[in-house]
């Protein structure tokens, strides 16, 4: 009995044994069948991936996850997104439509896998024109073949070979590409060997799947760890399965996508390299799409005198990819190293017979010839870009200053408000203009026009927008300047008379306060009055409606353009500092005594200069207890405790406003601040240095007075010694140092503090700066020597009255800190943009509305992915800063330019369909920019020409506004004499290019062929 249990224990123990080797085996067997046909992981990925999805919704999502890292990420911008967001939704942009993922994405994504999606192979900025055509498009890698098919079978058998041999078995359709079993196992055994060992590189393990999660998503590019391994490994086959437990066709695109993508390090001239294609420009100038056509070809019956160019890309595409896992190495190191590691390839490919044996002879003989030099860039054109890269750099600046390379590289297309059609057809005409016999053709030969020197080398520079409900649509901007310079916002140019368009719209607006403020009285309170002898305008105010029977706006607007002035050239002018006297255009203006509407219609330089001597002087005598009327009565015996409450308040008030034009600023941007638009001689320079500088030495001072005094002024050193002497702190008053700089004493103060204190706030500046404010005050109003310094008085309180001409100018839209305190500031001495003029007019078009200029209507990040947003321009608040009567006013006077006056030949040029002639408004201005030096008794010693530029800021029907400006810069201005007949007759040319844009419909309802807004 007991033998009996013995046997049966001992078959029961030799069949369990039996039972788990068949069962190990079996198991073994079914692992080994899972390794071949993955059929357990395609049933299992596939059905987590088909659970991944994401559709668009309306409004910000809740649920979008975008990457935190990855190269890939970070150059299409997707990385970036929450920050980009932030940024535009506070710069007038809103999420009108954002991606929702799914519950099955989300959980994939929190679980740290990447987004499993359709990655584009090909991204880059697109800009849209409004009529949503293509107007600028980049697109990275820029050569790619599109399709499997298109690549030599020859490339890709070579890239199998080396990397994932068992890819495009055809026999396992459900393979997973996410993993090779043989090179795992074989990497994993020589990981470990290493790690015990300490020898040896280890070999990697990766399929292209797998190497296309890593340099796309891991961080860097590079594989940290064994679990970032894992998470390349799975993402890689969630995204595999996408389409079902079939990955023929996904295994094919890997290939095709890796062969696009794959990072081959930087280049001069021409950045980040991704892809064969832009790898074999890059690295060795070779055509891929040649390198295509002739590798397809390539078989074992190829004639030797055939092989030799297929053999030299074929060459360097193969070293393109065995440099894709050290491509920066291989890209730097000795051009030997791996001309080395290529041909020991060369001849392992074909004793595997991958590639036929001349090929590879004839390969091996061939030399890698790497691009030594920058890599070419391809020919730009400018002019046909200025209008993209208007957008693009207003794009830069919206998302925190971008690089245009990086800005390129994102996945985002942008609708812009620009009209393509219109843009390039200006600018042909604009580049064709510039041949002598097309100007002539023009008309724009001849008097006034281009008497003398070469049309080649005009500058012409157009503008245009349209008028919206709550926003300026920009239509056009281009020029026909080959450079990156954008002339209408880039610049800094003296144009002429179109500052009287300014002055009048002050002067007009200045009525408008003054109907405000004396309209509500009566007439027994007008009378009592007290108004200065020289607030001229106050006084005419008072005495209209002591007269008028419509006390409305309108009427005292007509009577204020009413007002005569004197031609005559006459009288001297004591402004800026010194005794002036100016010039009209036209000789026969001198004598007549005309209007200000007749004044602006004819361009007369005398009226404006008075005009704007009377609106200085109703600044400076304006509001009771001014500074200007205490010079009236030096005996008042109240006069010594009020001025030093008036220094005070005054000194304060001044302070606060120089603050804010300096705080911020470096040293060196405030020092040029206070030298802009002041005519340097060696003493104004030793005032100024000495008073932000008091400490620097007599070197410093040398050096900084030679390097801001015109050409062949240079002072002996002698003289320059005695200047650092004599206007040292200790030695002169800071008034008088401000007076002999012909800058407010205090502003100077405060230029010196911030240079020794920066990022002072206001409070420690009004403490530091008490005694100042007394001293300067106190010293101006004594009554020591009062004639001379009444006159030094009046200087600074003129440069107070332009303080506040200044602050209307920059409601306007004038984009400078500070004006010239002279009345030439009438006539162009304190420069402008044609941009900002633009604006001007769009103010007066919107019945002085100023609305924001739109230049981008919308803005689509990441189209067709889980992070795709995409945001609305939504126009700022639209702010009045005219009353309406104020604009349609000086619109008025615009027109009669046209119809009347110096811009006559546009008057007929816009005519609709049905022979409607639209209305056309606008102002002429001459600019001829130069640095005079003078000797003694202001005799003229030099001058120096700068640039001569003639402008026309205009608007079309009250709907079409900009500017159009011909320029000419450097010393070459000095062989021309045109003035602003030449863009007024410019305008009159493009007219009928204009037209379509015109004739499409208002820009908030649009009619067919309009722009979409």
């Amino acid at each position: 009995m007991r033998g009996r249990r013995a046997s049966f224990f001992r078959w029961f123990k030799i069949g369990l044994t039996s039972f788990v080797l068949i069962l190990l085996v079996v198991i073994g067997l079914l692992v080994v069948q899972e390794m071949r046909t993955s059929h357990f992981q395609a049933r299992f990925f596939a059905g987590l991936a088909s659970k991944a999805s994401y559709t668009l919704g309306a409004g910000p999502s809740p649920s979008v996850r975008f990457p935190q890292e990855g190269p890939y990420d970070e150059r299409l911008g997707y990385a970036e997104l929450p920050v980009f967001l932030d940024k535009l939704q506070t710069r007038e942009f809103r999420i009108v439509q954002q991606a929702r993922i799914s519950e099955g994405m989300a959980k994939i994504v929190d679980a740290g896998y990447f987004a499993p999606y359709a990655e584009k192979v090909q991204s880059g900025l697109s800009i849209l024109d409004c009529h949503n055509n293509s107007l600028f498009q980049e697109r990275y890698p820029k050569r790619v073949n599109e399709r499997f098919d298109d690549i030599a079978p020859i490339l890709v058998q070579s890239l199998l070979f080396i990397e994932n041999r068992q890819l495009l078995d055809p026999r396992h359709p459900k393979r997973n590409p996410a993993v090779e079993w043989d090179r795992l196992a074989n990497a994993v055994l020589t990981n470990a060997r290493s790690a015990i060992t300490g020898e040896g590189r280890s070999p990697g393990g990766s399929t292209l799947a797998t190497q296309i999660e890593k340099y796309r998503h891991s961080s860097e590019g590079r594989t940290s760890s064994v679990r970032e391994k894992l998470r390349q490994m799975v993402s890689a086959a969630l995204r595999a399965y996408q389409q079902g437990e079939d990955t023929s066709a996904v295994r094919r695109q890997i290939v095709l996508s890796y062969m696009n993508t794959m990072p081959l390090s930087a280049k001069a001239g021409f950045g980040e390299v991704h892809g064969l294609g832009d790898g074999l420009w890059a690295w060795y100038g070779g055509d891929f799409s040649k390198a295509n056509r002739l590798l397809k070809t390539a078989d074992a019956d190829a004639q030797e005198s055939d092989i030799g160019e297929q053999a030299l890309l074929y060459k360097q595409l193969l070293s393109l990819l065995i440099s894709q896992r050290r491509p920066s190495y291989y890209f730097d190191a000795d051009e030997a190293e791996l001309e080395q590691l290529t041909d020991s390839h060369l001849r392992l490919l074909g004793s595997a017979g991958v590639i036929p044996p001349a090929l590879r002879d004839a390969a091996l003989k061939a030399k890698l010839n790497r691009r030594a030099d920058r890599v070419p860039a391809a020919p730009v054109s400018f002019v046909t870009q200025k209008a993209a890269n208007t957008v693009r750099t207003h794009l830069a600046g919206l998302l925190g200053g971008r690089r245009l390379y990086d800005l390129d590289r994102l996945d985002l297309t942008v609708a812009s408000t620009l009209d393509a059609p219109v843009q390039t057809a200006v600018t042909d005409l604009l580049r064709e203009l510039r041949k002598p016999a097309n100007a002539k053709a023009a008309g724009l030969k001849g008097k006034q026009l281009l008497e003398r020197g070469d049309p080649a080398k005009v500058v012409y520079s157009f503008t245009l927008y349209e008028r919206g409900a709550e926003t300026n649509y920009l239509r056009v901007q281009t020029d026909n300047f080959d450079q990156p310079l954008n002339i209408n916002e880039g610049t800094k140019l003296d144009l002429g008379s179109t500052a009287k368009l300014r002055t009048l719209v002050t002067y007009l607006d200045l009525m408008a306060n003054l109907h405000r403020r004396l309209s509500v009285l009566d007439n027994e309170q007008l009378r009592a009055l007290e108004v200065d002898r020289k607030d001229v305008l106050t006084r005419w105010a008072a005495d209209y409606f002591l007269t008028a029977q419509d006390k409305g706006l309108s009427p005292m607007l007509d009577a204020a353009l009413a007002r005569r002035y004197s031609a005559s050239t006459g009288e001297g002018f004591f402004t800026g500092g010194g005794l002036h006297r100016f010039d009209n255009f036209k000789r026969e203006d001198d004598g007549k005594v005309m209007s200000v509407r007749d004044g602006l219609r004819n361009s007369v330089n005398l009226v404006f200069i008075r005009l704007m001597r009377d609106i200085v002087h109703h600044y400076m005598f304006l509001t009771p207890g001014s500074s200007a009327r205490l010079l009236q009565d030096a005996s008042d015996p109240r006069r010594a405790a009020y001025l030093a409450r008036f220094a005070d308040r005054e000194g304060q008030v001044f302070m606060r406003r120089f603050l804010v034009k300096y705080q911020g600023k470096t040293a060196q941007e405030a020092q040029e601040m206070l030298l802009q638009n002041r005519r340097p001689t060696a003493s104004r320079l030793a005032a100024i240095f000495r008073t932000i500088a008091p400490d620097a030495s007599l070197e410093q001072f040398t050096a900084f007075v030679k390097d801001n005094l015109p050409d062949g002024l240079d002072p002996a050193e002698p003289r320059l010694a005695k200047l650092y002497a004599q206007y040292a702190p200790e030695k002169m008053s800071l008034a008088d140092r401000g007076y002999l700089a012909g800058v407010h004493p205090l502003e100077l103060w405060l230029v010196g503090y911030l240079r020794n204190h920066p990022g002072a706030s206001q409070t420690q500046v009004m403490q530091a700066s008490s005694t100042e404010r007394q001293a300067v005050y106190a010293w101006l109003f004594s009554t020591h020597r009062k004639q001379a310094q009444d006159q030094r008085i009046l200087g600074l309180l003129e440069g107070e009255g332009f303080l506040e001409i200044h602050r209307q100018w920059a409601r306007m839209g004038y984009p400078f800190d500070s004006l010239v305190p002279s009345y030439a500031t009438a006539l162009g001495a304190s420069a402008d943009r044609p941009a900002a003029l633009a604006e001007l007019m769009g103010i007066l078009v919107n019945a002085g509305e100023h609305k924001p200029a739109t230049r981008i209507r919308s803005l689509n990040f990441a189209a067709a992915t889980p992070y795709e947003t995409l945001l609305q321009h939504q126009p700022g608040q639209v702010e009045r800063v005219l009353a309406p009567e104020v604009a349609q006013a000086a619109l008025a006077v615009t027109r009669l330019v046209v119809d009347e006056g110096t811009a006559r030949r546009v008057k007929q040029a816009f005519v609709r369909p049905d022979g409607r002639t639209l209305a056309v408004g606008g102002k002429t201005g001459t600019g001829d920019q130069r640095f005079d030096t003078y000797g003694a008794g202001g005799r003229l010693i030099k001058s120096r020409v700068v640039n001569r530029s003639a402008t026309f800021v205009f608007n079309i029907d009250e709907r079409f506004f900009g500017t159009l400006i011909a320029y000419v810069p450097g010393a070459q201005a000095a062989a021309y004499d045109f003035t602003s007949s030449l863009p007024v007759q410019l305008l009159k040319v493009l007219a009928p290019t204009l037209m379509p844009l015109i004739n499409a419909g208002t820009a908030d309802a649009a009619a067919p062929g309009a722009c979409v807004n």
